[in-house]
């Protein structure tokens, strides 16, 4: 049956790529994303508040959405909102009743959200996904490649029922409504898939894997490279390829993989090909195609989204990367390469002009292609050095080459300093190197990538200071935070309670 199936993906794929792309603007393609989230939406009660049928009727529909609306970021709209629908009543934000609520990882808050997630927005999640397997015509991989499994490792698949509605990590949601053909290539398989304690789920995979052929691998960096650790080890032998020759895709969401690329070199025989995606809770919104893209991802602009974008300054954020009332707003067409922007979607899941919470910048714009750069809480600003995520994996990757040392997880945090300010960066590596030739390379290369940087070094930004930890220091902390498992990453930036809990955690391991 496998055989069959690959041999027909592989034909379809193959005549995908050589159909023209849809040829309508960006901007159209957004313009009739919303007009359709609008009336699907015109009978729910935010629709009714917001008048929308009336404003469907406008000739600049757009300008008076965005002019009526205000922006949300998830306390506003849960609070307004979307608890009605855990009560269970239907036509809050969206058509009928909400089955499914996707939890957040909420690595940089006390309790995890809670994400509406529709029958629209999984139909919008197989498209973006059946889109990227298509797009993978350009590779020439041979037919036999798409009779491989497919390993994804994400949350659990046995969700919890509270009463009106199931809720569980997006990834266990998904995979639990996958259509029944894409069953006979998915791994784990239910079984294991079930599991909600990790530790059980990954020995399993380890125990399972010289089971499976596999040809393509999903899920979080840091937890892929456990897992390849692990199994090489198991099985003593000296690559992950030694288990699965076919393996030659890794896909990529939601974390940069750019600083664990030292790491799977040595944990592969072959250089896989890397491809990256915009998968949140709240949606499917862009993906890599590997065409040229070094890492850059095309927005999926017709697919149950629309966007705004905010630029990510002081204008519209204050400096705890809080939004302020009424931000200036871009729409596709607006955007300029090089900016930060902090993207504000309206979705088939029932978000309206909602602030996800990520920054990006576009790498292109003729092609929509985007980076993501971090998050709008997650940066180091404390006096004026604007350094975010992206520059920090950047840094961290030079360094590592620098030193050759792998680098397997880090976090940062700025912290008062001789009346001034001081950047405290916690690197997790198992090799042994002095904390202060790591400073010395951070620090020096980040004076090169970012210039509000370099000038605050001989300012307000005293010092530097590095400490270097074992990585299994990082991995018992989540533990201790009950978020240790593959959907959970750990915060680039510390601040607030996850700080204070950090470093009461160091202290208590310390004594």
């Amino acid at each position: 049956m496998a055989a069959i199936l690959g041999s027909i993906l592989k034909r379809a794929i193959e005549l995908r790529g050589k159909i023209p792309s849809n040829r309508k603007t960006a901007l159209k393609q957004q313009l009739s994303t919303l007009k359709k989230l609008m009336k699907k939406a015109e009978f729910t009660a935010f629709g009714e508040h917001y008048k929308f049928s009336a404003k469907l009727k406008e000739k600049n529909f757009v300008r008076a959405f965005r002019s009526e609306v205000p922006a949300h970021d998830y306390n506003s709209m849960f609070k307004n909102w979307w608890y009605r629908c855990l009560n269970g009543e239907p036509f809050v934000c969206w058509p009928n009743h909400i089955k499914y609520f996707a939890l957040s990882s909420g690595t940089s808050e006390a309790a995890s959200k809670h994400i509406p997630v529709t029958k629209d927005t999984l139909k919008a999640i197989t498209k973006a996904s059946s889109r990227q397997a298509l797009g993978l015509a350009h590779l020439d991989l041979p037919k036999e490649f798409y009779q491989k499994g497919v390993l994804m490792i994400g949350g659990s698949t046995h969700l919890s029922f509270n009463g009106t509605y199931y809720e569980g990590d997006l990834s266990g949601i998904t995979t639990g409504n996958i259509p029944f053909w894409f069953q006979f290539f998915c791994r784990p398989g239910p079984k294991i898939s079930r599991h909600k304690d990790w530790n059980s789920k990954l020995n399993d995979i380890v125990l399972n894997a010289h089971k499976w052929d596999i040809g393509v691998i999903c899920g979080v960096p840091a937890w892929i490279q456990i897992i390849f650790e692990k199994i090489v080890e198991h099985y003593k032998v000296k690559t992950i390829h030694d288990i699965w020759p076919n393996l030659r895709i890794y896909i990529s969401g939601g974390v940069s993989y750019t600083p664990y690329l030292k790491s799977f070199e040595k944990l592969t025989s072959f250089p896989l090909i890397f491809l990256d995606t915009y998968l949140a809770s709240e949606g499917y919104m862009a993906f890599e195609t590997g065409v040229n893209s070094n890492g850059a991802m095309k927005l999926m602009l017709d697919n149950g989204i629309f966007f705004e974008f905010i630029p990510f300054n002081e204008e519209n954020f204050n400096s705890d990367g809080d939004l302020i009332s009424n931000p200036k707003t871009l729409l596709v067409n607006e955007v300029e390469e090089g900016v930060e922007y902090a993207p504000l979607i309206s979705t088939c899941s029932g978000a309206w002009r909602y602030l996800i919470g990520d920054t990006l910048k576009f790498t292109n714009v003729e092609e929509n292609e985007i980076r993501i750069t971090g998050r709008t809480k997650h940066f180091l600003s404390m006096c004026g050095e604007h350094l975010s995520v992206d520059n920090m994996n950047k840094a961290v990757v030079l360094t590592s080459a620098d030193l050759g040392i792998e680098i397997k997880e880090y976090t940062v945090c700025g912290v008062p300093y001789k009346g001034l300010f001081a950047h405290h960066w916690y690197i997790g590596t198992d090799m042994t190197i002095e904390s202060e030739k790591v400073k010395q390379r951070i620090d020096e290369h980040l004076k090169v990538l970012n210039d509000d940087y370099r000038v605050e070094r001989g300012h307000a930004l005293k010092d530097v200071i590095v400490e270097v930890l074992p990585h299994q220091r990082f991995l018992d902390f989540m533990e201790h935070k009950g978020k240790l498992g593959s959907q959970h990453k750990f915060p680039r930036v510390l601040k607030g309670k996850m700080l204070e809990d950090w470093a009461n955690f160091l202290t208590k391991k310390n004594n």
